[in-house]
């Protein structure tokens, strides 16, 4: 872990303090496990994960694509303690998995698939953080749903919500959407001093004043289900209480077992994924061991399980707003979980004075950064291999759930695959070193068909290349080379001039209508 960058890093820590506090809550209670189970996870996920785990920018804690298999498991099992001893199985499971180099698998997966999870989990922050930027009750769910019916029943819910929207809420919400988008602009990133200030942190503090200031107001005052509601302790003993032991007794149990199973798994899956992502959108193009973040979310759970908390994983909210924020290092990943213990500890009276509005504000700008419309229009002019698996993904992943939508988005970009594969099935992969003019000489010789599958072994040869070397890429025999594959040879030939690695690439000779020629151009030699 780097502290250079700490300049960086603390600023960021913070907006990411502000975004997970609430996120544990959230998970926790969708969970159906006690709050203060969520709030643990965050820290483990900060302090012991951000310790082991080698991601610069990852942050890892309670995940909402786990909260229907936590729910269904305690039920099943009958006891929140039992629960806690299948996060413990799970986490040793997750290590043993590092220990088999089980990592690579994260490498299958498709850009397009990936790019549809992130914007999938941008549209459902946008749409699950509506209400509670709006102030709406709890029966607001209910009347939604009821407009979709249409009729006199639809009226009715529509002046129903209306009734239940909250002026000093959305006046929070506004200021804070104001403040966060005009944060984003030039004048106020070239600006010595507002620069220094991130826009998140800014819309929080002055949401609190406007909170207190709207007290003494009966229409605009915030009622107490707006703000954020963090456990009171009145003592170190009651605040060591909030703390529950897995049962041990329960090991022979097969259920406990097979808990287990499906959270080291599925909790895997979730950090490949999470992984891949943030290392794609990594603007230093660094790239995390993923073995290593297997050991790191292992013992993270069994720690979690230890102590009463929720099993944790990477996830991509937390990690991406830690990008947007600045960070560079994962310090910021570790100071993070200590102010969430830190605050949790000693100061809850103040953090439930948060309104969630802000909180919601944060995630509606962080949501659409996952999920802006230009990000459609390229995956549209990347061609239909690139788009059906992408808009699959994304329709599957707001109408269902994360793996679901990942595994359907999956489905088409293998089809696509197949029916490629049946027209050109030949694959040939060569690299021959050889001493030229006392430099070395590597070739790379990429196949007939290249695709999305073959991204894992090309970096890896790509990675094996010392520095000083001159690299030719051969691609003059490709018939078609997926778009996983360009970006990850244009990822190469971007970092090779500052490892004194000079690139010439011999692309074939194009080919009117040919799928050569209208693939997109990423590169250019070195």
């Amino acid at each position: 872990m780097s502290l250079h960058h700490l300049k960086k890093d603390i600023p960021a820590s913070i907006v990411v303090f502000f975004v997970a506090l609430p996120l544990c809550l959230g998970v926790a209670l969708a969970s159906g496990a006690p709050l203060f189970a969520g709030l643990i996870a965050g820290v483990v996920g900060g302090i012991v994960v951000g310790g082991i785990s080698r991601s610069a920018l990852g942050v890892s804690g309670p995940a909402a694509g786990l909260t229907v298999i936590v729910l269904s498991a305690i039920e099943s099992l009958g006891a929140y303690e039992t629960f806690l001893l299948a996060v413990v199985l799970g986490g040793i499971l997750q290590v043993v998995l590092g220990a088999l180099r089980a990592g690579v698998l994260g490498y299958f997966f498709p850009t397009s698939v990936i790019n549809g999870m992130l914007t999938g989990i941008g549209l459902i922050i946008i749409l699950k953080q509506i209400p509670y930027a709006f102030g709406l009750g709890d029966n607001a769910t209910g009347n939604i749903a009821m407009l979709e019916s249409g009729g006199a029943s639809a009226a009715t819910s529509l002046g129903e919500l209306l009734a239940m929207v909250h002026p000093g809420v959305i006046l929070i919400s506004l200021l804070s959407l104001a403040i966060l988008i005009g944060w984003e602009t030039r004048p106020v990133k070239q600006s010595r001093w507002l620069g220094m200030l991130p826009g998140p942190v800014v819309a929080v503090s002055a949401a609190v004043l406007l909170h207190f200031a709207f007290a003494a107001s009966d229409s605009l005052a915030l009622l107490p289900a707006q703000l954020v509601s963090v456990p009171v302790a009145s003592g170190f003993g009651e605040f060591v209480s909030l703390f529950t032991l897995p049962d041990f007794s329960q090991i022979t149990n097969a259920t406990v077992w097979t808990v287990a199973i499906t959270i080291a798994v599925v909790a895997s899956l979730e950090t490949l994924l999470s992984v891949e992502a943030i290392d794609k959108m990594d603007p230093e193009k660094r790239t995390t061991p993923t073995n290593r973040e297997l050991v790191a979310q292992g013992v993270g759970n069994s720690v979690s399980g230890l102590i009463g908390g929720l099993p944790v994983t990477q996830v991509i909210v937390r990690s991406s707003v830690n990008l947007q924020s600045g960070a560079k290092s994962r310090a910021s990943t570790m100071i993070h979980g200590g102010l969430l213990l830190v605050c949790v500890a000693t100061l809850p009276h103040w953090l439930n004075a948060i309104p969630l509005g802000v909180l919601a504000a944060v995630l509606l700008v962080t949501g659409y950064k996952l999920a802006k419309p230009a990000l459609f229009r390229k995956m549209w002019h990347c061609g239909p291999e690139q788009f059906l698996p992408f808009i699959v993904t994304v329709s599957a992943v707001v109408l269902t759930d994360l793996l679901t939508g990942v595994g359907l988005g999956m489905a088409v970009a293998i089809l696509a695959l197949l029916q490629r594969n049946y027209r050109n099935s030949h694959f040939l992969h060569r690299r021959e070193s050889t001493e030229q003019d006392n430099r070395l000489l590597v070739t790379l010789r990429l196949a007939e068909e290249v695709t999305f599958l073959n991204k894992g072994a090309i970096r890896k040869e790509l990675s094996k290349i010392p520095g000083g070397a001159h690299v030719v890429i051969d691609k003059r025999g490709c018939v078609y080379v997926n778009y996983d594959v360009e970006e990850a040879l244009a990822d190469f030939c971007s970092t090779a001039e500052g490892r004194g690695i000079s690139v010439d690439i011999l692309e074939p000779a194009p080919e009117p209508d040919s799928a050569s020629a209208r693939r997109p151009k990423l590169l250019v030699a070195a």
